[in-house]
């Protein structure tokens, strides 16, 4: 779970830019999850990216089998943090759906869970989707207790004020609602002073209601200015599909409002068939409305007759869509000359105005009532919290006192002691150093890395020619050795001439049996490529070690460098029977963890990631293999400069 929480806050931010590449990162790693707990983790963090790329039923089918497993497992609070998770995940699946009361029954359900788990630094996030899901059933009053509940939550958990704006703009919704634009203006603007440090789906949100408040104040060069923005957000993003088809068809109505009929049958017809894809009720309802308007609007009164036929008709209708939709019959039927029913639906709409002023005033009275509530219940707290610590400090004023002193009296021996001790001890290191260099040095004025090259080299002379070119090799290897260990990468001409002398060195442990095929894509200049040193060394020498020396039978070690889309990726490929887990051939794994480590260190100075992985392959021969595969990017960094 450790690990597991590490990756979340590695990949969080990416959810909502770059859902795709959460997606195959997630699934690699639950390849190599072994806790269960963890491992449906990571699966319902892929249904959350599954819902940002609108796919539905894969979310689904994820949370599924999630549920299932926490079904059948023993009940603990690790249980109730999945089962939170997956109940939150539902709840947003749900309310991208338009399905408004399942919302809220899911995040009633994830925040019951939370409060039995052991992680309750999300409730702040958990209140507010549970604050969004009854807005949007329109219980404005208890969507901004939900939201003042966040907040508490946040000064409980000392979250920084600027991870709070979901929370304002919430509230500010509620006041938009309710036609209190004074109290809207602000929130909004509270939330305005985080707007750089939102994730792109939070700036979304944020644009897309405040463009709906100056809608709703019919201020439509305004709106219209808002819409705008958050579409170009929106499409600067490929995966935000949901809310690039969302600001089209506000910008359609938006725009219909404004008389502006092209531009509206533009918008609307961009949006429509992406919505009817997903069945969102909601959404399909608004935009049936929108379309019977536009058809009248062109003076086509059969098109308009044909689009309210085909209206879907969903369980639930919010007031403020049916009363749009009701102002457009009632257009519609006095362009058709049947005043009669355009009567009917005026009365309707002045019935449906009537009914919402007086939810309003009910909602805004006991929104108020809650809001009083709550901080009259917070100040009693405070008061008794403050008395109680008075208290407390009055009757133990003097044993603090006391207690200082001692505190002060030790410090200052145990002070004097350390002190003494950590004098003593420098100057026992100081000694200590001082001999040590001298040793050193000793040493490398006595022998030095040239003095034994040298000599391996006059000793040679005396060697066959076959002993000789062995221990040229040999020679060349511990010299290069030595020069690589201060260099931090290396040309690719470089690397594979250093594994070609490691190989010939090995050649003769390796028997007659032995092909080594190297292959250069044409497009690449290996003399001025580079990669990070021993890149291609280290796997090279774990397949002669672990997977062809003890293998029988022809012995193949296949190196491919080839240029591709977004860089050059290097293969390298033996025939030894692939990785085994309980092999008898492991080694201590050390020159697995310098690349790992070295890639980590560089992908942390770079936005495109080197990436790297090792797969067990069936071979054209029928036999299996272990294929390690690095993929360098284009114009990658290799300056660690940076993050000193």
């Amino acid at each position: 779970m450790d690990i597991y929480m590490q990756y979340y806050d590695f990949i969080i931010d990416s959810l909502s830019e770059n859902p795709s590449y959460v997606c195959a990162r997630t699934a690699r790693q639950m390849a190599v999850t072994t806790d269960s707990v963890a491992y449906y983790h990571y699966l319902v963090l892929l249904a959350k990216a599954y819902m940002f790329k609108s796919e539905m039923d894969s979310a689904r089918l994820s949370m599924n089998r999630a549920e299932v497993f926490c079904d059948g497992a023993v009940p603990s609070s690790l249980i109730n943090d999945l089962y939170a998770d997956i109940y939150n995940m539902r709840g947003n699946v749900c309310a991208r759906q338009g399905l408004a009361d399942s919302s809220v029954i899911c995040f009633q359900k994830a925040f019951d869970y939370r409060l039995q788990g052991s992680n309750r630094d999300v409730l702040p996030d958990i209140s507010i989707n549970l604050a969004d899901a009854f807005v949007r059933t329109g219980h404005y009053d208890k969507g901004a207790m939900w939201y003042r509940k966040s907040l508490s939550y946040s000064d409980s958990l000392k979250i920084p004020e600027e991870k709070r704006f979901p929370a304002y703009y919430g509230l500010a919704q509620v006041y938009m609602e309710l036609r209190d634009f004074t109290s809207c203006d602000y929130y909004y603007e509270l939330a305005a002073r985080h707007y750089d440090k939102m994730l792109p789906f939070e700036k979304h949100i944020y644009l897309n209601n405040r463009g709906n408040s100056y809608y709703f104040r019919a201020d439509y060069p305004k709106a219209l200015e808002i819409f705008r923005r958050s579409l170009v957000l929106a499409r600067s993003y490929p995966d935000m599909i949901f809310e690039e088809h969302l600001t089209e068809m506000n910008l359609g109505e938006t725009f219909l409002l404004m008389n502006q009929v092209d531009s509206a049958a533009y918008y609307l017809n961009l949006c429509g068939d992406f919505f009817r894809s997903i069945e969102n009720q909601t959404a399909l309802y608004y935009l049936d409305t929108q379309l019977i308007e536009l058809a009248l609007k062109q003076n086509d009164l059969p098109l308009a007759r044909k689009r309210m036929s085909e209206a879907v008709q969903p369980d639930y209708v919010e007031p403020n869509m049916q009363h749009i939709r009701n102002r457009y019959l009632q257009h519609y039927f006095e362009e058709a000359g049947d005043f009669r029913q355009a009567y009917y639906y005026q009365m309707e709409n002045q019935r449906i105005d009537d009914s919402t002023r007086n939810e309003r005033i009910k909602m805004r009275t006991a929104e108020i009532d809650l809001k009083y509530s709550q901080d009259t219940t917070l100040m009693k707290q405070k008061i008794f919290i403050q008395q109680k610590e008075n208290e407390v400090l009055a009757l133990n004023q003097t044993l603090y006192i006391w207690i200082s002193v001692c505190i002060c009296v030790l410090f200052l021996v145990v002070f004097i002691i350390v002190y003494n001790k950590k004098r003593h001890y420098l100057l026992q290191m100081r000694t200590r150093t001082m001999i040590t260099a001298l040793r050193m040095e000793n040493i490398r004025n006595r022998i030095s890395p040239h003095f034994i090259f040298n000599i391996l080299n006059r000793e040679m002379g005396s060697y066959t020619d076959e002993q000789a070119e062995n221990m040229r090799g040999l020679v060349k290897l511990m010299r290069r050795n030595l020069e690589l260990t201060g260099q931090f990468c290396v040309t690719i001409a470089e690397e594979l001439d250093f594994v070609n002398t490691f190989i010939n060195l090995e050649r003769k442990a390796l028997g007659d049996n032995f092909i080594l095929s190297i292959f250069i894509d044409e497009a690449i200049n290996p003399d001025q490529e580079i990669l990070p040193s021993m890149m291609i060394q280290i796997p090279v020498e774990n397949a002669l070690k672990h997977a062809l020396k003890d293998k029988e039978g022809m012995k193949r070690l296949w190196i491919d460098i080839r240029r591709i889309e977004i860089g050059i990726c290097i293969k390298i490929r033996d025939n030894g029977g692939g990785y085994k887990v309980n092999s008898v051939n492991h080694g201590t794994g050390t020159g697995m963890k310098v690349i790992f480590q070295t890639v980590q260190l560089l992908n942390a100075n770079n936005k495109k990631h080197l990436d790297i992985s090792i797969a067990n392959v069936q071979l054209d021969e029928g036999e299996i293999g272990c294929e390690f595969t690095v993929i360098l990017p284009q114009g990658y960094d290799y300056n660690l400069k940076k993050m000193v």
